[in-house]
């Protein structure tokens, strides 16, 4: 088999690999296509490794077609399309997964773009999912609306009945409308808060979907309405910040940070299987409905993972996910 390679801060390389054996619950899947994810990059660059137990190969998410399964394994079978959350392992030609982070292909959605779907939903499901249902006219605010992850919550929020804000350059902005943003804000020369208060006449943002991290902790604050709601997903703007805790108190509000990737297999409401399972349940039709829909803005072969990666970190990185493709 071969899979891309790397050493930290290194070149990635398309390599021979140890072919993957599915365990009992698992199955194997031939890849179609797997995408690129910024936990990748970090990854590669030694900040982000694998959970223990799982490959080390980089890919959080991949589509394909099962070609065996492991002891254990009911409603699957040899033959069958689906995509998949994974721990990594996606940037190979094959891949063991457990068979209770399966999805299948949604009704429309072609074989390989449906590669975009397990990490972006799964994500914001999980940080969506415990917030209490919208009032009229509340709003959400997402950062870093034009990403893989951005562009798959606004439309779930939408789809969920909120109104949408989302910070994104100025070149993403229709993009970001046309997934049903109400307001766009050019994070680069707007004050978000500012524009989320003018929106909701004083009252600010009832949920904050943040994936900036201690650099908009504050401001986030400053924008959030009474009883409102932080959910931190990513801390590309750093890791640690200080903050007033009688102003949470004060303005009742709850802060949550989460991760995908280290949740266990299985275990209950906070492992994979669940996510996987609820994710499927409650997104997965509003997929076949055309509601939510998987977001495309470039596709590379496999074998030049490298030329995504830089594309990714560069200026020029497109909308939405940049799937990699068998």
């Amino acid at each position: 088999m071969k899979a891309i390679a790397f050493e930290i801060d290194g070149p990635l390389r398309w390599a021979d690999a140890a072919e993957p054996v599915a365990a009992d619950g698992e199955v194997v899947v031939e890849v179609a296509a797997t995408a690129v994810n910024r936990a990748d990059l970090m990854q590669r660059a030694g900040k982000y490794p694998s959970p223990e137990g799982e490959s080390d190969i980089l890919g959080l998410e991949c589509s394909g077609t099962i070609v065996s399964l492991g002891d254990g394994v009911e409603g699957w079978a040899v033959g069958d399309e689906v995509c998949a959350l994974l721990a990594g392992g996606g940037y190979a030609e094959r891949v063991a997964v457990p068979a209770t982070q399966l999805l299948p292909v949604p009704e429309g959605v072609a074989l390989a773009d449906a590669a975009a779907l397990p990490e972006a939903v799964c994500t914001v499901w999980s940080a969506m999912r415990d917030v209490p249902a919208p009032e009229p006219g509340a709003l959400a605010l997402v950062h870093g609306g034009s990403g893989g992850i951005g562009t798959m919550a606004i439309q779930m929020l939408r789809a969920a009945g909120w109104r949408v804000a989302a910070t994104a350059s100025a070149k993403h902005h229709a993009l970001c409308r046309e997934l049903g943003a109400e307001v766009v804000i050019d994070y680069r020369e707007q004050d978000f808060v500012e524009v989320v208060l003018a929106a909701t006449d004083g009252r600010g943002a009832e949920f904050v979907l943040d994936v900036i991290g201690a650099d908009y902790l504050g401001r986030n604050l400053d924008a959030l309405a009474l009883d409102g709601a932080i959910t931190v997903i990513a801390v590309q703007g750093g890791t640690k910040a200080e903050v007033d805790l009688r102003r949470l108190m004060q303005r009742r509000v709850t802060l949550r940070a989460m991760t995908l990737r280290a949740r266990p297999r299985t275990g209950g409401r906070g492992s994979k299987a669940e996510v996987v399972r609820q994710a499927r349940e409650a997104v997965w039709p509003q997929i076949a409905a055309g509601d939510v829909r998987p977001v495309i803005g470039a596709r590379v072969p496999l074998a030049e993972a490298e030329r995504a990666h830089a594309l990714m970190g560069s200026p020029e990185a497109p909308g939405g996910k940049l799937l990699l493709e068998r």
